[in-house]
């Protein structure tokens, strides 16, 4: 059952993931306006320890809104990769900015707090401050993060997370 569950997961990320790529051909949104909308389906995530048994499509649903152009509120809730649900919410300082070709690139932090981690704080909520780096093309976007392992209560993983503009 789990795996049909999984099977079933990849299948609708997949979905999704490809009709971001082929809606994003046309771009209607201005360059500079804000705020500016982003919704997710969630994360896919590569642990560091790939003998311990955890789930690395973390499906879920979150959503951006970038307020000016170091400033991004974020939230959203998705599948841990204990196989439990999270939630988090949080907020993104991006000072630092290239441009190469037709992409934008930015990076900076993520301070959040999330819950749902079994050995953190019991489930409960808990703050974390991470690295992010984001790359946007049009309406496509893909956020970075690294996940540290902190001994006993989270294991740590790079963090990928496709994104789509809305606003």
């Amino acid at each position: 059952m789990l795996e049909t569950l999984r099977c079933c997961a990849r299948r609708h990320l997949t979905t999704i993931t490809l009709a971001f790529v082929a809606l994003t051909g046309v771009d209607a949104f201005a360059e500079e306006s804000y705020p500016r909308v982003w919704l997710n389906p969630g994360f896919y995530s590569y642990h560091f320890d790939q003998d311990a048994d955890l789930r690395e499509n973390n499906i879920g649903f979150g959503a951006q809104v970038e307020l000016k152009r170091n400033h991004v509120l974020t939230a959203g809730t998705f599948l841990n990769s204990d196989d439990e649900r999270s939630r988090y919410a949080g907020y993104e300082w991006r000072p630092l900015h290239w441009q190469p070709a037709k992409l934008h690139l930015s990076a900076g932090l993520i301070v959040a707090a999330l819950d749902g981690y079994p050995r953190a704080e019991n489930g409960g909520w808990f703050a974390a401050v991470l690295p992010v780096v984001s790359v946007e093309w049009k309406r496509l976007g893909v956020n970075l993060t690294v996940v540290p392992e902190i001994e006993d209560r989270l294991y740590g993983a790079i963090a990928i997370q496709f994104k789509f503009r809305v606003w």
